[in-house]
């Protein structure tokens, strides 16, 4: 069963000898360099590049959702960095 679940994924469109595994998988350092900025002080946060986070993230997030085969690692990647972006434009904001 384990191996049959395995080969599955394996040989998935979207798995891991693709691109469209890959990309996404690498994608999540932004996440966490902007969750890293979440020590900074809001001045130093920059509202172009927050703001393009944001619009990127839910753009490819519903992206992901509408190809075929859908590929919820690049939606999960991607809701996730507008949700950092998002939080860290309310931060600059406030």
């Amino acid at each position: 069963m384990a191996a049959s679940n395995f080969q599955k994924f394996w040989n998935h469109p979207a798995g891991p000898k693709t691109i469209h595994f890959w990309a996404p998988t690498f994608k999540w350092g932004l996440i966490i360099a902007n969750i890293a900025d979440a020590t900074k002080p809001p001045e130093q946060l920059s509202y172009p590049q927050q703001s393009a986070l944001a619009c990127s993230g839910v753009i490819w997030a519903k992206y992901g959702t509408v190809i075929t085969p859908r590929n919820w690692n690049l939606s999960s990647v991607n809701g996730a960095m507008s949700a950092t972006a998002v939080y860290q434009l309310a931060r600059k904001i406030q």
